[in-house]
């Protein structure tokens, strides 16, 4: 694959063979995010368990301090009580079977977190094959399937992201925007690495933090010296 100039540049300034404690490594990958959007930076967590055994999956969620940098769009399924209050947390969509009709019918989707009070999931059920390869699917571990629809919707406008293994049992999450600066970003990345942490199954054996690589969106992947979490 052939890179361009600015990748080329940036790949200079790194150290492949080399462990980056995480301030530099933030600070690289976005002083080397040059493209002219505000690049995400992600960080790329391998983790030492077999994510098709029940007992060794890592899912979770957790409220950034800094927020993402984006804006999301929060869809909520709720009973006619809750309306209210989920529009007053500033949920963009609210509704129940019509909400429902709407994605099977039309195929809409424009809204990027979906939040359902527990009295909905047999509605919300049926759009099992749409949200789920989405990523969408309300799900109680996430704190998105909750009798608190409100908090659920400050929370994700609140920067709240969603961890869980891919099948090759790495964790991939957005940290921020490099606009926010090394500092903001750090905070991010340890808000995130302390959830993945205590998440550790009882179940894993052996180095839990196998690597983590901090990248922009179009940027050089860093890696991380994870010596100082423990594990």
């Amino acid at each position: 694959m052939k890179h361009g100039k600015k990748y080329v540049d940036a790949a200079k300034l790194i150290d492949r063979a080399k462990l980056y404690d995480a301030p530099e490594a933030l600070d690289l990958a976005a002083k080397g995010a040059k493209a002219k959007f505000d690049e995400t930076i992600e960080a790329h967590i391998r983790l030492g368990v077999d994510s098709r055994h029940a007992d060794q999956q890592v899912r979770g969620a957790v409220v950034l301090p800094n927020g993402t940098g984006k804006s999301v769009r929060v869809l909520v399924f709720c009973k006619e009580d809750k309306f209210d209050a989920a529009k007053a947390a500033g949920a963009e969509y609210v509704g129940g079977m019509d909400l429902v009709d709407k994605i099977m019918k039309e195929n809409w989707m424009e809204f990027d977190v979906v939040v359902a009070s527990p009295d909905m999931m047999g509605v919300v059920g049926r759009l099992g094959k749409v949200l789920g390869p989405r990523g969408l699917m309300p799900n109680p571990k996430a704190g998105t399937v909750t009798p608190d629809v409100a908090k659920a919707v400050t929370d994700a406008k609140a920067g709240k992201i969603e961890y869980r293994l891919d099948k090759t049992n790495i964790i991939h999450c957005p940290i921020g925007k490099a606009s926010f600066g090394a500092e903001k970003l750090e905070e991010n990345f340890n808000t995130l690495l302390d959830a993945i942490v205590k998440a550790k199954p009882a179940a894993a054996k052996g180095q839990y933090l196998k690597s983590v690589v901090v990248a922009s969106t179009m940027g050089v992947g860093i890696k991380v010296n994870t010596a100082k979490y423990g594990v």
